[in-house]
């Protein structure tokens, strides 16, 4: 028997919006203790959303948080689709943060409740 994905109530949406603040938070805390500054959070662009544009010397990472429930869930977190438009958003933002000496790179945070955090460096090959 094929069930129906779950339909995303408000309350649903409302949830996973905090959660996914909560995520960015983490994220944030957990690279500036490993030496990264966070220039911004949450930042909008027309081709999409990057959560976290962080520097750490000359390099700046634009970062896509992903929280999941489990660690078994964070396999499937973060796809091409997904990566393409934090790639295009990154590209509109570079002007905004990265000097002509800055190296630039996307990044990828992974986190789930009892593990530690994942930072998949340089993400994107595009």
């Amino acid at each position: 028997m094929h069930r129906a994905p779950p339909r995303r109530t408000a309350d649903n949406r409302r949830l996973a919006e905090t959660a996914g603040r909560r995520g960015e938070r983490l994220a944030g805390w957990w690279l500036w203790l490993k030496g990264w500054r966070i220039l911004d959070r949450r930042v909008r662009t027309p081709a999409g959303e990057v959560d976290l544009v962080a520097r750490k010397g000359n390099l700046i990472s634009f970062v896509e948080v992903k929280m999941r429930g489990s660690a078994a869930d964070l396999d499937h977190a973060i796809d091409e689709r997904r990566l393409a438009r934090v790639a295009a958003a990154a590209e509109l933002l570079m002007p905004r943060y990265a000097g002509p000496n800055d190296d630039i790179r996307v990044d990828v945070v992974l986190l789930a409740p009892g593990t530690p955090p994942r930072h998949i460096e340089n993400a994107w090959i595009g």
